[in-house]
């Protein structure tokens, strides 16, 4: 169980570093959202997953609730992190942010 949680945690980690250096390395807005929407929601919840199995290594009252409000909490950040990712994006396309396109070389004649 333990090496579970481990890959779980380790997994979230590097999703979010990946998140991280899409957003510093993506050449525009939209695919900067479009890392940061699905790379934070799925690290999120790996690691929030994994939280939740630690959680149950001993089994009460107290250890069933805590692992209960992280699911809820898991719950949340599935519905709530995409939705506000498209709204920011709907935002951008409605105030005229322009997508990035690849400059086209003119050949010299």
């Amino acid at each position: 169980m333990n090496i579970l949680i481990i890959v779980l945690l380790i997994t979230g980690l590097f999703l979010f570093f990946a998140t991280t250096v899409g957003l510093l390395r993506f050449p525009d807005f939209y695919s900067r959202m479009h890392a940061a929407g699905k790379g934070d929601t799925l690290s999120s919840l790996l690691m929030l997953f994994g939280l939740t199995l630690y959680e149950f290594h001993e089994l009460n009252l107290a250890t069933v609730l805590v692992g209960l409000k992280i699911l809820l909490i898991m719950v949340f950040i599935f519905m709530a992190s995409p939705t506000a990712t498209h709204a920011i994006t709907d935002a951008g396309y409605e105030s005229g942010v322009k997508p990035w396109q690849k400059e086209k070389k003119e050949e010299a004649e």
